[in-house]
């Protein structure tokens, strides 16, 4: 998960974290986003009945006034879910960028047990972060590096991850060909 709420580091942030599918935080963290998961599924689960309405034409069916307050209600939930709006379960791992601004998602992922990776600043506390990274978390450009890079090597993790489960189904499949040639063998 990919977490940085300031305002330079929206835009970046959210580039890098969809150019490698993963799901991120660029607006604001909301409280219990991941201690209490079940109820942001709700209300990610909220803003798809509201577009799913939408889409079939259940709208001409309540009044301007409902269709008014949905559709603020709907606003509100992209601006702050659109990012997690396909995690479906806890992340494996946190990205953030300032932890001075991030501390409450830092706090959910230590009561987690899910490791931290941020960018530390002078004056940034390395406490709870298992994996800090020196470096500058209020320019433009260095934040874009920064997540250009967790991007890159997320995108390359990846790759090896589907690389192995190809030579685990290659070599289960070729020990089956083996024991169906032996059972064929044994026949004739």
């Amino acid at each position: 998960l990919f977490v940085g709420t300031k305002k330079q580091a929206q835009e970046p942030l959210k580039a890098a974290a969809e150019a490698c599918g993963m799901p991120y935080v660029n607006q604001r963290w909301l409280g219990g986003m991941l201690t209490n998961f079940e109820t942001i599924r709700k209300s990610v689960k909220k803003l798809d009945s509201i577009d799913q309405m939408e889409k079939d034409g259940s709208f001409q069916f309540i009044t301007k006034k409902e269709i008014g307050s949905l559709k603020k209600e709907r606003e509100k939930l992209i601006k702050n879910l659109s990012g997690v709006r396909e995690m479906r379960k806890v992340p494996g791992a946190l990205f953030v960028i300032d932890s001075e601004l991030e501390k409450i998602s830092i706090a959910e992922a230590q009561k987690l047990g899910i490791p931290v990776v941020a960018v530390l600043d002078t004056n940034g506390n390395p406490d709870g972060i298992e994996y800090p990274v020196p470096g500058n978390d209020d320019a433009i450009k260095a934040i874009k590096l920064f997540c250009e890079a967790v991007s890159a090597v997320v995108l390359e993790g990846r790759r090896e991850f589907e690389k192995i489960a190809q030579e685990k189904a290659d070599a289960l499949q070729a020990e089956k060909d083996a024991e169906a040639a032996a059972v064929a063998a044994g026949v004739d």
